[in-house]
């Protein structure tokens, strides 16, 4: 007889007793085959108790920041495919069964539900310019493959979820999810989703600037450990530049009067340029090792198979008894 596929749904809280009885029950609805994990991220309300009280199955995570959850959540959780969301209520939970079908069909390690605005005033003043501008760097220096980057709505493989550290605190970790993908060519689908505003009661922990800050570092500093070579070929080419900057007027006065005038200028200058191309050797070895843990990561990867449904098993004809 064949298994079914495994379902878990991971369900962040932190204060949202407005909207997370909703969320439970919709994905029961959605999905009432999986078991629904709200991860309580240190409440001061009653969202535990509406959690219990819709049949969730609630977890505590004392350190505050979605990533702490992400992070404890994809080590207990076991699942052939964990689905993510929100538990504001701003994502259409009733479209997690397509999302679910989708990633075992394809199969896909990571289907993500891109946020389509439908009621005006979703998107708080700034989050929108924010994600564009946010996502289109991540396009830049890791691929094209990707249009919402931020969005929390998604469905994760076994092997996605086993395989991603998951080292971020706060609201990072999705770009930190995308990232992974990206890096490791992981294949990924898309599903625009509607995305509306809070119920009556529900506040958005996400800060502006400060996270948009947050995410913003964190991009740079994956920049610099996933692409070193292309992060220190452009220090070196600045270094090189302020060197050549220093350094011709100096080569120029030689040419012409066959001494130096100015020699601090020229060690200055000398120096920078000998900083510069020992950026670049460093570039091109962080590198080399930046390939031997990618390998490391997609070894990791594929030690967990791909997800798939087995094959329904035909029905048998009864066999007729004979008088």
């Amino acid at each position: 007889m064949a298994v079914r596929p495994t379902i878990a749904c991971v369900v962040p809280c932190h204060n949202e007793e407005a909207a997370v009885g909703k969320v439970v029950c919709d994905l029961r609805a959605a999905l009432p085959e999986a078991d629904i994990y709200v991860y309580d991220n240190a409440s001061t309300d009653r969202t535990v108790e509406v959690a219990r009280e819709a049949g969730a199955i609630v977890r505590q995570e004392p350190r505050k920041g979605k990533g702490n959850v992400i992070r404890r959540a994809f080590a207990d959780v076991d699942a052939d495919a964990v689905l993510i969301v929100d538990g504001d209520d701003t994502y259409d939970v009733s479209r997690a069964r397509e999302l679910v079908d989708l990633l075992f069909e394809g199969p896909y390690d990571q289907v993500v539900g891109a946020r389509r605005e439908t009621v005006s005033g979703a998107y708080r003043a700034g989050h929108a310019v924010g994600n564009r501008l946010l996502t289109g760097a991540v396009r830049s220096l890791f691929g094209n493959d990707v249009t919402d980057m931020l969005s929390g709505y998604r469905v994760l493989s076994r092997r996605f979820v086993k395989s991603f550290p998951a080292l971020s605190r706060e609201f990072e970790t999705e770009t930190e999810m995308t990232v992974h993908a990206l890096h490791l060519r992981l294949p990924t689908a898309e599903v625009p989703v509607d995305y509306r505003v809070r119920p009556d009661g529900s506040e958005s922990k996400l800060r502006t600037y400060r996270d948009g800050w947050r995410i913003l570092r964190l991009i740079l500093n994956m920049a610099r450990r996933e692409r070193p070579s292309l992060v220190h070929t452009v220090i070196a080419g600045l270094l090189a530049l302020a060197s050549l900057i220093l350094g011709i007027p100096v080569i120029t006065d030689f040419i012409e009067t066959g001494t130096v005038p100015r020699f601090p200028t020229a060690i200055l200058a000398a120096a920078i340029m000998t900083i510069a191309t020992l950026v670049l050797l460093v570039g091109y070895i962080l590198e080399s090792l930046t390939y031997m843990r990618q390998e490391q990561s997609r070894l990791a990867h594929l030690a967990l198979p791909a997800p798939h449904r087995p094959p329904q098993q035909p029905a048998t004809a009864p066999v007729p008894l004979v008088p």
